[in-house]
């Protein structure tokens, strides 16, 4: 796969959610849109190490962290609907791009947040990480 991948952009990506996991499933449920938080190449493999985030139009849930994405972010992203969206940041699924099962070569990004908008969501995700959950899509 040689396409590269940015902090903001919004992919079509069948996340799996920790509790999901947690009953014993393997597969995420359906393609949601879906925040690249963190997209490193490795030192040692070359490979794209991915953090993705989780786009919803489900308020968080009490003692949950999540954003409300402002409409004009909602608009970037290519989320047309007219709904409020939360982009999750407590949770997150850790996937290498070149050996992904989930990411189909030919998919198109969605859309972008703005610069700004990906800062506030690096440091809320920054924050929540350390208390979050990763959910490993490598099998």
């Amino acid at each position: 796969m040689s396409r590269e991948f940015l902090p903001g952009q919004i992919i079509a990506y069948p996340y799996l959610w920790a509790w999901q996991q947690e009953r014993g499933e393997t597969e995420g449920r359906k393609l949601r849109p879906t925040c690249v938080v963190v997209a490193v190449k490795g030192a040692n493999d070359g490979l794209t190490h991915l953090a993705l985030l989780a786009i919803t139009t489900q308020p968080p849930r009490h003692g949950r962290v999540a954003l409300d994405i402002p409409d004009i972010e909602r608009r970037r992203a290519g989320l047309g609907d007219p709904k409020r969206c939360w982009i999750v940041v407590d949770e997150y699924n850790y996937d290498v791009a070149e050996r992904s099962w989930y990411i189909e070569p030919g998919n198109d990004i969605l859309g972008r947040f703005s610069k700004a908008f990906v800062m506030k969501i690096a440091t809320a995700f920054a924050k929540a990480r350390l208390s979050g959950r990763r959910v490993d899509r490598l099998d």
